[in-house]
């Protein structure tokens, strides 16, 4: 994929026993960085409980970290619809678009934590309803609609976003999608993109292709059709030098990132002796190693789902900061300009230089030969003439 894009999606993953004013800092840090690198998108989530992801307002973020940045795009990573009145939702996302100039994108989901749907009192069994509910809404807002409509949990009259988008039609707006097909269906139903949150755990990266398909059948039903393009994988990395350093960078915060999960939702079941990070890696949920082994996932990933427009790095804090920073400067000077080509041209010509080594030297010592030559000719002719003088 020549036009591959690359991104983040910080949740984020910050341990319990650190500052978490300098925690959110150090995120602000970070999309200074990768704007340096040269990476393409941020996406930023919201959630309310269980203590580790700790932005609950991506909007709020996004809007400090795009004044200090100067071409990354962001994106909500996700907005859970459920929580959160639809006009409210429309007029944050335009206002957004214009206080960045269109370097927003929209994402949104039915929220994944049960502990925030607790706190606010929502059934998790009708999050995907309310979530399809806002989301016809909300697009019909950003369209320029007035809407009246009244549901069980938001009523609204006359309704009409207060400004119409800097991005015309309207910014870029993508479903999350992990295992079921739920996220395709919305995404082929509205011409949506897709945010695969999941792509590298076993369920996921099984359902990408699946998904894919079940979303083209449904968009070729409208007469419509899926951009690659606007689809992007989510997985977690962490690359250096060497496997052996990227696997002891990885001791500081690594088993607080798979408590913090088990701790709300059993997903990972570590065998008994076994290597953490060894049997993570082992069973697909992600790289901890060299780029060549992001290189080989994401090529994986490639393979399973027949191509996307971004691969997208999920934010975790298992390594310290300054190790943090060079796993993406490591991505960035190996990784990208692997699958953008930017080398074709420079090893291409090596290579033309390695074949024709020989007649390239033979020449190189003709002509060095025929200088030498040429000047013991002239030193000779001046001799001769400084004798007949």
């Amino acid at each position: 994929m020549p036009n591959l894009g690359h991104g983040v999606f910080v949740a984020p993953y910050h341990p319990l026993d650190e500052n978490p004013t300098m925690c959110i800092h150090r995120d602000f840090e970070l999309m200074e960085w990768l704007d340096k690198l040269g990476f393409d998108e941020a996406w930023i989530g919201e959630h309310h409980s269980a203590g580790f992801e700790t932005i609950c307002s991506p909007e709020l973020f996004i809007a400090a970290a795009a004044e200090r940045t100067r071409r990354l795009r962001f994106g909500t990573g996700v907005i859970s619809l459920p929580y959160h009145n639809p006009l409210m939702v429309a007029n944050r996302i335009i206002q957004l678009d214009h206080m960045t100039r269109g370097r927003v994108s929209f994402g949104f989901g039915p929220g994944l934590l049960a502990s925030d749907a607790f706190q606010l009192g929502i059934d998790t069994n009708k999050q995907r309803e309310m979530m399809t509910e806002a989301l016809d809404v909300i697009l019909r807002l950003l369209d320029g609609e007035t809407v009246t409509e009244k549901t069980s949990w938001y009523n609204l009259v006359e309704a009409r976003a207060h400004l119409l988008p800097y991005t015309l039609p309207r910014p870029e707006i993508a479903v999350a999608s992990s295992a079921t097909p739920s996220g395709g269906k919305i995404a082929a139903t509205y011409g949506l993109s897709m945010l695969c949150v999941a792509a590298a755990s076993p369920t996921g990266f099984n359902a990408l292709s699946t998904n894919w398909q079940i979303a083209c059948e449904i968009a070729a039903e409208r007469g419509t059709t899926m951009d690659r393009q606007r689809l992007r994988v989510v997985a977690p990395i962490h690359i250096a030098e060497t496997r052996e350093k990227a696997r002891a960078n990885c001791e500081w915060g690594f088993m607080r990132y798979i408590n913090y999960y088990n701790n709300h939702d059993q997903r990972y079941t570590i065998p008994a002796g076994a290597d953490p990070v060894e049997w993570f890696c082992a069973n697909g949920y992600g790289v901890v190693g060299t780029p060549d082994d992001a290189i080989e996932l994401i090529q994986r990933l490639l393979d399973q789902q027949g191509g996307f427009g971004y691969f997208t790095q999920l934010i975790h804090d298992w390594a310290d900061w300054e190790e943090t920073k060079r796993s993406h400067e490591l991505y960035a000077r190996y990784v990208m300009p692997h699958f953008s080509g930017a080398n074709a041209n420079r090893i291409a010509s090596y290579e033309w230089n390695s074949a024709h080594k020989s007649d390239l030297q033979d020449s190189k010592s003709r002509a060095t030969k025929l200088a030498f030559d040429q000047f013991e000719s002239e030193r000779k002719q001046k001799s001769s003439q400084a004798v007949a003088n």
